[in-house]
């Protein structure tokens, strides 16, 4: 096995689990939490990518080889088709290349930071295999609002699967 294979094969078993608050500093570098370290820790060293998620103001961190799993995904999108080059350039937008420091800390760059409307207190929290940022009061908001209609959504998405299929 290459030591490329390796690190999908460790991807694929992590199911990231926590949710986390943590604290920006005045330049916009957090404290990754250490239990995501340890959760990371067979691809922690090919750093990440940080990106504007889809559907809510919240950020996006892939670990570097759920990133390019995403984009091989992708890149078999036909781009001379309208609507998906317009997927990819949107999808992509802000994308940057971050890595933790010596102190293990992520810097979020400055125009992701005001995207997702960060202001000093935020979350860290586990979306299967990637790490979701958001802003502390407006992560409890989302989480209190959906909170009314999560057993209609849990019924609509899982409730025609039959447990023998998910394994």
């Amino acid at each position: 096995m290459y030591i490329f294979d390796i690190a999908n094969y460790f991807l694929e078993l992590i199911n990231l689990i926590g949710t986390y608050e943590c604290k920006a500093d005045a330049k916009g570098r957090m404290m990754m939490p250490s239990a995501f370290k340890k959760q990371l820790a067979p691809v922690l060293q090919e750093g990440f990518v940080i990106k504007r998620a889809v559907f809510q103001s919240c950020l996006e961190l892939y670990p570097m080889e759920e990133w390019n799993l995403m984009m091989q995904k992708i890149n078999k999108l036909n781009r001379f088709k309208k609507k998906n080059n317009d997927f990819i350039r949107r999808f992509t937008a802000g994308v940057k290349v971050v890595e933790l420091d010596a102190s293990g800390r992520i810097l979020i760059p400055k125009d992701l930071f005001e995207f997702a409307g960060i202001k000093k207190q935020l979350v860290m929290s586990s979306s299967v295999n990637i790490i979701e940022i958001w802003d502390k009061d407006k992560y409890e908001k989302e989480i209190n609002e959906a909170a009314e209609d999560f057993g209609d959504l849990a019924e609509e998405v899982m409730g025609n699967i039959e447990f023998d299929e998910l394994s």
